[in-house]
C-alpha cells in the first residue's frame, strides 16, 4: 500500500500551497517546467498558474487551448507539476480555495462532495490530469528524473462497470470507486526530466 499512499499524497499536493522559503524561479522557468506533462503539441497553448512571489497560485500565462498547468511550488525538496483539462478547473480551484481557508483534507473532500451532490460545483463526467513528480537536484534546481502519473476522473465509476482493479498494480487501477471523485490511475516509469 506504500504505492497507493504516495499516489494519494501526490494527487493531494496538486492543490496545497507550499512554503516559499526556497528559490523563486522566473515566470519563464515556471512555465517551461509546468507544461512538461503535456504532449509537446499542447504545451504552447496551455494556461499556466505559478508563483509570482506570494503563496498562492496565480495566472502567469494565459492560454489558448483546453489545458491548465500548475507550476512547481518553490521551497520543496520534491518536484511536482501538473496539467489538467479546463473542465476540472472549478473542482481544482475550489480545493485550493478551501485549503487556503485552512480546511483539512477531510473537510475539503466532504465540502466538495456535498457541493457536487447539490449541483453547485461542477464535475465533468470525465477529464484528464497529467503530472510529473520527482526529487529536486540541489545543484541544478530541477529533478534529474521524474515519474509520470496520469489520472482520468470518472465520477461515480465502479470496478464492476469499468473492469478496473481497485488495487495499485502494473496497469491502470480505479481509486475511490463509487465516489464523486473516482478516478483511474496509471503510473509511468521514471524518465529523464527535460523541459
Amino acid at each position: 500500500m506504500k504505492i497507493a499512499r504516495s499516489l494519494v499524497l501526490s494527487c493531494a499536493l496538486l492543490t496545497v500551497p507550499m512554503s516559499l522559503a526556497g528559490f523563486q524561479k522566473s515566470a519563464a522557468d515556471q512555465v517551461a517546467e509546468a507544461v512538461t506533462p503535456l504532449p509537446e503539441a499542447s504545451r504552447d497553448g496551455a494556461t499556466v498558474l505559478g508563483y509570482g512571489g506570494g503563496e498562492t497560485l496565480e495566472v502567469i500565462r494565459e492560454g489558448t487551448n483546453d489545458f491548465i498547468c500548475l507550476a512547481d511550488a518553490p521551497g520543496n525538496e520534491g518536484f511536482q507539476v501538473a496539467c489538467y483539462h479546463k473542465s476540472l478547473d472549478p473542482f481544482m480551484a475550489r480545493g485550493r480555495a478551501l485549503r487556503a481557508e485552512g480546511k483539512s483534507e477531510s473537510e475539503v473532500l466532504e465540502i466538495r462532495g456535498a457541493e457536487v451532490e447539490a449541483g453547485t460545483l461542477s464535475m465533468p463526467d470525465r477529464a484528464m490530469l497529467m503530472q510529473l513528480f520527482g526529487q529536486i537536484n540541489e545543484a541544478t534546481g530541477v529533478p534529474d528524473s521524474v515519474t509520470p502519473l496520469h489520472v482520468m476522473y470518472l465520477p461515480y465509476a465502479t470496478a464492476e462497470e469499468t473492469g478496473l482493479s481497485v488495487r495499485p498494480g502494473a496497469g491502470p487501477w480505479l481509486m475511490q470507486p463509487g465516489m464523486y471523485r473516482a478516478h483511474m490511475m496509471l503510473s509511468g516509469t521514471p524518465r529523464k526530466f527535460e523541459r
